[in-house]
């Protein structure tokens, strides 16, 4: 059931010990959403005088549940983000957690018939459902030279073990996690990377917040973002001590595959790139991504018309709170 958001109550006070905010996930907790653990576990949402509530996932996406009010954040994934705001949501992204794309393409290693994308036409697909899959891998098998042609079998998680089994040619994987996952069960797979045929590097696990609370509340909006940085900054730096903090917050049956996955994003770039800042948004690579998206036809009205390319997505961003 969505309820009113918890800083609607608090709209004329100042961020105090008291003043409650927060934010829905886009899935099950996992280590996309570590930094929020850790600012929760550290004490840096209560430095900052914030108690910030992490709403568990549910059938209501964080997009639908950010849109309506009824939280005063969302953890979103790109297409989550984009989908939502081509169709007119009010919400503005903060931040992006991934700055790398953490996605890949991946099939059975001692499956001789798969080397390139192009290999792929012709082949079974498990999927999940949207349409940023065949956009996907269309250009993959397009610009390496094969007729984008495939069979496609709807499985959702089960498409992992439908993959191991040989009951499928291929599929995608984060590979932060379900690849880190196959590694621990010992899947001899191997993998075709996005941008190496033509997608764009896209950075992903956006924060986003209304539009109407980033104009009103912009001091609460900034204190919020960066004691949620100091999070990610830590477990950018502490991945052993921060995966410890995950498992003590959820529930994992595999706490190995969690250290794994930490392991993977500290040592892969991910969280931290260089001199930038964690949790920068780089509006070329948003730029890039967007419009990968409406000229493939995959952001939609709501009748399902494809949108037009509005020309402009600088307005979708926006990191004043990080001094920009």
């Amino acid at each position: 059931m969505i309820r009113p958001a918890l800083l609607t109550a608090f709209l004329a006070l100042p961020a105090t010990a008291e003043t409650p905010v927060s934010i829905a996930l886009d899935w099950t907790l996992n280590t996309n959403h570590i930094g929020l653990i850790v600012a929760r576990e550290r004490g840096f949402y209560a430095d900052a005088g914030l108690s910030v509530d992490i709403l568990p996932y549910s059938d209501t996406s964080s997009a639908a549940l950010l849109a309506a009010g009824a939280a005063d954040f969302g953890y979103l994934t790109s297409l989550g983000f984009m989908s939502a705001k081509a169709g007119g949501a009010d919400i503005t992204a903060l931040w992006a957690t991934m700055q790398h794309e953490t996605g890949r393409l991946v099939y059975n290693t001692d499956n001789a018939a798969i080397t390139r994308p192009a290999d792929l036409s012709g082949k079974t697909y498990a999927g999940f459902g949207s349409a940023w899959e065949a956009a996907l891998i269309g250009t993959m098998i397009r610009n390496d030279g094969g007729d984008p042609a495939w069979d496609t079998v709807t499985l959702g998680t089960g498409a992992y073990e439908a993959l191991a089994s040989g009951a499928v040619d291929f599929t995608l994987e984060v590979a932060t996690w379900e690849g880190v996952n196959g590694t621990l069960m010992g899947r001899r797979q191997s993998s075709f990377s996005y941008a190496d045929y033509g997608i764009p590097d896209q950075q992903n696990g956006y924060i986003a917040t209304r539009g109407k609370t980033l104009a009103t509340h912009p001091d609460l909006v900034a204190t919020f973002m960066r004691a949620t940085q100091a999070g990610y900054e830590w477990a950018a730096d502490h991945p052993d001590e921060a995966a410890e903090l995950m498992i003590a917050a959820g529930d994992f049956p595999n706490p190995d595959l969690v250290h794994g996955s930490m392991r993977a994003i500290a040592e892969g770039g991910y969280l931290r790139d260089g001199d930038r800042p964690v949790g920068a948004i780089d509006p070329e690579r948003f730029t890039a991504m967007a419009r990968f998206l409406f000229d493939s036809g995959v952001l939609k009205n709501a009748a399902g018309a494809a949108l037009d390319w509005p020309g402009d997505v600088s307005d979708w961003h926006d990191q004043r709170w990080m001094g920009e």
